[in-house]
C-alpha cells in the first residue's frame, strides 16, 4: 500500500481527531521558537545590548529597520517559494538559518566574513537580519499559508489556537530571557543565552518539521475534516493529488492586486502592527527609563500576551460567526485604547497592567482576523503569493514605527509623542479595515 493511502486511510478514521488540528499545534510550537526571541524580546535584548555598548535607541531600533527593509524585498519571494516548495521545506531551511544566526549573535564584537570584520554595530545589524531573514523564511508566512490550505469554515478558528500556543511558550521564555540577560545581575548574560536559544532551534526543528503536511488533498482529505466521498480519494491514490472544490473564491495575485481589499487590508495591517513592532521594542526600555526592572517589563510583556492568549482564541471563535472586517474594527481600537492608557496614563504599575489587559484583548482579537480575511476573501490557490504581496507596503510601514519612536525619545527624552501618533494611526488601520469590502471575483 502506498505511503498516501496509508495516511489517507488513517486520517479517515472517524476516531481519529483531524490531522489539520495536530497542525495547529505544531505551527505554534513553531512559531514560539521563531518569534518569540526575535520580536516579543527584542526590546530585552535592547536594554541588555544598551547597557552593554552604550548605544542609543535610535541606533538600536535601526536593526529592526533593516529586517522591514529585508521582509520587504523577500517577502514576495517569500509567498512564491511556499506555494512552488511547500510549507516544510521552508520552515525547515528558515530555522536552521535562525539558530546559526543566534550563535552568531554572541559574537557580536568581532565576526570575520570572507575576510572582512565587522564590529560592534554593524555586526549586530548583520546578524539580526540573518536571524530575521530565517525567522521569515520559516515561520508565520509558510505557517499561516498551511493553516488557510488545512482550513475553511474553521480558519480563523485555527489561526486563533496555533497563536496561542504560540504565546504559551511565550509566557515562559519572556521572563526567562529577562532573568538571564538582566544587566543588573551576574547570571547567564545577553551572549550564554543566545546560544542556548541557537541550539534549542537546531536540536527541536528537525523532529517538528517531520510533522508538517501541506495540503489535505495530498492526502485524500478535504478542508476542516469533512469527509471526501471514494472517488475523492481513489482520485488522491491515482494521481498522488486531489484538487476538490471548496467554498472559497480563487483569485490569482494579479485578480487580488486590482481589488480595493487587497490594498485596505495590506495597509491597515500595518497601521494596526506599527505599534505593535513599537512596544516590541520599547516598552521595555521605557520601563527601563522609568525606573523599573527588567524583570518588571518582562512581566508587564508576560500579561499582554497572556492576555492575548486567550483573545486570540476569542477572536477566532468571533471571526469564524461574523464579518471578520466588523471584528477587526473594534480589536484595533481597543488595542490602542490601551496604548493611550499608557501614554498619558500616570507612570504607575497598576497603568501598565492596565495597559497589559487592553492591549493584549485588542493584539490578540485582531491576530487570527488579519490572516484568515485573506484567506476567506482570496481563496487557497495563491495564498502565499498574496500574502507575500501583501508584506510590501505593510513592511514600508513597519520599518519607521520602531526608528522614530526611538528618535523622538532621543531627542525629547520620552515616548509620549511617538506612542501617541502611533496609536492614531492604528485607529485609522481599524477604519480601512472595516471598509474592506468581500471582493466579487469575474
Amino acid at each position: 500500500m502506498s505511503q498516501l493511502s496509508e495516511v489517507a486511510r488513517l486520517r479517515l478514521n472517524p476516531r481519529r481527531v483531524f490531522y489539520g488540528w495536530w497542525l495547529v499545534g505544531v505551527s505554534g510550537s513553531v512559531m514560539v521558537i521563531s518569534s518569540t526571541p526575535v520580536f516579543h524580546a527584542m526590546g530585552l535584548w535592547f536594554v541588555a545590548l544598551e547597557h552593554t555598548f552604550g548605544w542609543t535607541r535610535t541606533q538600536l531600533s535601526l536593526a529592526f529597520a533593516f529586517t522591514r527593509i529585508e521582509g520587504g524585498i523577500l517577502g514576495p519571494i517569500e509567498g512564491i517559494l511556499v506555494d512552488k516548495f511547500g510549507t516544510r521545506r521552508l520552515v525547515l531551511i528558515g530555522m536552521i538559518i535562525t539558530g546559526i544566526g543566534w550563535i552568531l549573535f554572541s559574537q557580536i564584537q568581532d565576526v570575520s566574513i570572507f575576510g572582512w570584520v565587522f564590529r560592534d554595530l554593524w555586526t549586530f545589524y548583520l546578524i539580526y537580519m540573518i536571524i530575521a531573514l530565517g525567522q521569515g523564511l520559516g515561520s508565520w508566512l509558510p505557517l499561516m499559508t498551511m493553516l488557510n490550505n488545512w482550513f475553511i469554515r474553521h480558519r480563523a478558528k485555527a489561526m486563533g489556537f496555533s497563536n496561542s500556543v504560540s504565546r504559551i511558550g511565550t509566557l515562559v521564555l519572556i521572563p526567562a530571557i529577562a532573568w538571564a540577560i538582566d544587566p543588573k545581575f551576574d547570571r547567564l548574560g545577553w551572549q550564554t543565552t543566545v546560544v542556548i536559544i541557537g541550539v534549542i532551534v537546531l536540536v527541536v526543528i528537525f523532529p517538528l518539521t517531520r510533522l508538517i503536511r501541506d495540503r489535505p488533498e495530498d492526502y485524500g482529505l478535504l478542508p476542516d475534516g469533512d469527509k471526501p466521498d471514494d472517488q475523492a480519494v481513489e482520485q488522491a491514490e491515482r494521481r498522488q493529488r486531489s484538487r476538490v472544490q471548496d467554498t472559497d473564491p480563487e483569485f490569482t495575485l494579479r485578480q487580488a492586486l486590482m481589488t480595493p481589499a487587497f490594498w485596505l487590508i495590506s495597509v491597515g495591517h500595518g497601521f494596526t502592527s506599527m505599534i505593535l513592532i513599537a512596544m516590541m521594542a520599547h516598552l521595555a526600555p521605557m520601563m527601563d527609563d522609568r525606573g523599573y526592572s527588567l524583570q518588571t517589563s518582562a512581566f508587564v510583556i508576560t500579561a499582554y500576551t497572556a492576555v492575548s492568549m486567550l483573545f486570540q482564541i476569542v477572536g477566532g471563535f468571533i471571526g469564524d460567526r461574523v464579518p471578520k472586517r466588523y471584528a477587526l474594527f473594534v480589536f484595533t481600537w481597543i488595542q490602542a485604547s490601551g496604548v493611550f492608557l499608557l501614554t498619558f496614563g500616570t507612570a504607575s504599575l497598576p497603568v501598565a497592567y492596565g495597559f497589559a489587559l487592553l492591549f493584549g484583548i485588542g493584539f490578540g482579537g485582531r491576530n487570527p482576523l488579519t490572516v484568515s480575511i485573506r484567506g476567506e476573501y482570496f481563496g487557497r490557490k495563491s495564498f502565499g503569493k498574496i500574502m507575500g504581496i501583501s508584506q510590501v507596503p505593510m513592511n514600508i510601514l513597519l520599518l519607521a514605527a520602531p526608528v522614530v519612536a526611538g528618535i523622538v525619545r532621543d531627542n525629547t527624552g520620552e515616548y509620549t509623542i511617538a506612542f501617541a501618533v502611533l496609536a492614531g494611526l492604528n485607529m485609522l488601520g481599524g477604519l480601512l479595515f472595516l471598509l474592506a469590502r468581500p471582493p466579487k471575483l469575474k
